[in-house]
């Protein structure tokens, strides 16, 4: 474990407005706390980061592009910290390194973080999301192989499943993650169980395309630019959008630890809004876009062609069998504070689909432990920082690609309903 000093030029703390504050988190009255009063104690240097460096893990996905963007802008120093982003291999080596300290914080699946803090598929750890980084953006693709046998869309994919058997194989990046949630939705409403009439395997996101190429899959469910890669190299089509499963679904999180807030309440505030602002920058302009694409291609970060990039981050597609088309639903990082908001909902969500596919055997508080993941007093705050807007509601309301409308209301009821299903 490496050794943390606190900064010895720091202001001394105003212990007085710094208790008040943290006091009033505790007994849930915080939001209540004029902006003025937080403005200055923050102001004052009572509320400093703790930490000078904070370490942030990612995955090779066009979503990492905030938290690379707060780095290589050096917004992060605006909030008195430098985020250092760590290149991971696999989202199960980002777990493990989020649990044990090895990473302070990380680009990460929303329902990664669920399932340590629920216990679910693994080892139980207090977990924390600060942030939603990006809606939209990943996609379903389908061998060319399985376009050779007439299958286009999720109704041919049935039909040749039901005339053909064998062992189909898809492809997700982790069990209780978004990618996986994705595809069995996918799969589920076009009548295919994708636990029964199918084969589920993890593969790590930029291994996908290796191994659709020498024919280790039928199909799998990446965020960009894997993909587009996909497509570009001829080996797949893209068979649905995510945002086609669900507009402006959650998609990664800035994640960590519950002991990690804990103990540097003000380095998560910093960090948060610095890759807010970040997030902010990345959708102001077309121009800030291509910029970004041109910075995360590099080797130490997504490693592949600019191109391949910038033309879904445009939100330019092409599906590999005919179609293209300008998607107004696009990946997004900013939008208003709409995606960065972390809503209760989105957690509750992924719970109810972990129920539905049996990787959580009983029902949870799904509100409660909602509200223990989903830390809103921090991004509240990283948020008011960063002059962003912040929802005032903590639910929201959104329709789904089989017409089922998700909105947080009675969520064991939800997940029973489906009659896709884990046996």
């Amino acid at each position: 474990m490496r050794s943390r000093q606190k900064n010895p030029t720091a202001p001394r703390p105003n212990r007085s407005r710094r208790t008040f504050i943290q006091q009033a988190t505790a007994v849930g009255v915080a939001p209540f706390i004029p902006d003025a009063l937080r403005s200055v104690a923050w102001a004052a240097g009572s509320d400093a980061p703790e930490l000078k460096e904070v370490k942030v893990g990612f995955i090779p996905l066009t979503d990492c592009a905030s938290v690379v963007m707060a780095s290589v802008l050096e917004i992060d120093k605006k909030y008195g910290i430098k985020i250092v982003p760590v290149k991971e291999a696999s989202w199960a080596g980002v777990r493990d390194k989020l649990v044990n300290g090895e990473l302070d914080a990380a680009h990460v699946l929303w329902g990664l973080i669920y399932g340590v803090h629920t216990g679910t598929g693994g080892p139980r750890k207090d977990m924390a999301i600060l942030m939603t980084l990006n809606h939209n953006g990943q996609a379903i693709t389908l061998s060319r192989a399985l376009y050779d046998k007439g299958v286009k869309d999720g109704a041919t994919l049935k039909a040749l499943m039901d005339r053909e058997k064998r062992e189909y194989i898809f492809a997700q990046t982790f069990p209780t993650g978004t990618h996986a949630m994705w595809l069995y939705y996918w799969l589920a409403t076009q009548g295919i169980n994708p636990l029964q009439d199918a084969k589920s395997i993890v593969v790590p996101p930029p291994q996908m395309v290796a191994n659709m190429r020498v024919g280790n899959m039928d199909g799998f469910c990446v965020g960009e630019p894997w993909g587009n890669r996909a497509i570009v190299d001829k080996i797949g089509f893209t068979v649905e959008t995510t945002q086609d499963i669900w507009k402006d679904h959650p998609e990664k999180a800035l994640g960590t630890t519950a002991e990690f807030v804990r103990k540097n309440p003000n380095t998560a505030r910093a960090m948060t809004a610095a890759i807010l602002e970040a997030g902010k920058w990345i959708d102001a302009s077309l121009s800030n876009r291509q910029k970004t694409a041109e910075v995360i291609a590099d080797r130490a970060y997504v490693n592949t062609d600019k191109d391949v990039i910038l033309a879904r981050m445009l939100g330019r597609y092409d599906n590999g069998i005919g179609k293209t088309w300008d998607d107004p639903n696009a990946m997004k990082f900013h939008n208003d504070g709409y995606v960065n908001f972390p809503y209760l909902s989105d957690g509750m969500w992924f719970m109810t689909q972990h129920r539905r596919w049996g990787l959580m055997k009983t029902d949870p508080d799904y509100l409660a432990v909602a509200r223990e993941v989903n830390r809103i007093d921090v991004y509240k705050e990283a948020a008011t920082a960063a002059k962003t807007s912040i929802a005032r509601d903590p639910m929201r309301s959104s329709k789904l690609i089989d017409g089922t409308v998700w909105d947080g209301k009675d969520p064991q009821r939800y997940a029973a309903a489906f009659k896709v299903k884990a046996a």
